[in-house]
């Protein structure tokens, strides 16, 4: 299997496979076709939903400065009392937005073992085009993208304290469409 990926800013997933008769096939991101353009709306405001009608990711200002995350979110598990903090923050080497997503985490000085107790899921986040090309999720003042790609999303809940009997009973998929803009 060999991976053919662009070089500069922007990615678009296109690993190819040989296939016996020597035919090439190509994997794609497959993104909602319902995905909503989202050109006039802030990151900071956007709102998404998985495939499934059972998630709603929902972007809020930071409104500060001197935060060291560049985006916070909440992920609601629909028709449940379920909600779930999130943010996304810069890194380096190599340049990623990771993001965290935690539920019921303590206030106030917390140790590293309360902050793993407490943490659902954590890892890159990526915003994407109906092209197919991704991208870090960009910050908040910035364009909303049109899908969000959380990698290991669904499985990360699966094995998480939010699943079960009147909890989360639909894993979602990685990629959340552009639902709609929060004013």
């Amino acid at each position: 299997m060999s991976l053919a990926i662009s070089t500069g800013r922007k990615t678009k997933l296109t690993p190819l496979v040989k296939g016996r008769a020597g035919m090439s096939l190509a994997f794609l991101l497959v993104l909602p076709a319902t995905a909503v353009a989202a050109p006039d709306c802030s990151q900071a405001s956007a709102v998404y939903a998985d495939r499934d009608g059972a998630y709603e990711l929902r972007f809020t200002p930071i409104y500060s400065e001197a935060a060291a995350a560049n985006n916070r979110f909440k992920l609601k598990v629909l028709k449940t009392p379920i909600e779930l903090d999130g943010y996304v923050m810069p890194s380096d080497d190599p340049e990623r937005s990771i993001g965290i997503l935690m539920f019921k985490c303590p206030g106030g000085d917390v140790t590293g073992a309360d902050l793993d107790a407490c943490t659902v899921w954590r890892g890159a986040v990526y915003g994407a085009n109906a092209k197919g090309e991704i991208d870090n999720l960009q910050p908040e003042p910035a364009a909303a993208a049109e899908n969000v790609f959380l990698p290991g999303l669904g499985p990360a809940i699966r094995h998480s304290q939010i699943w079960g009997n009147d909890k989360a009973t639909v894993a979602p998929w990685d990629v959340l469409a552009f639902k709609g803009c929060a004013k």
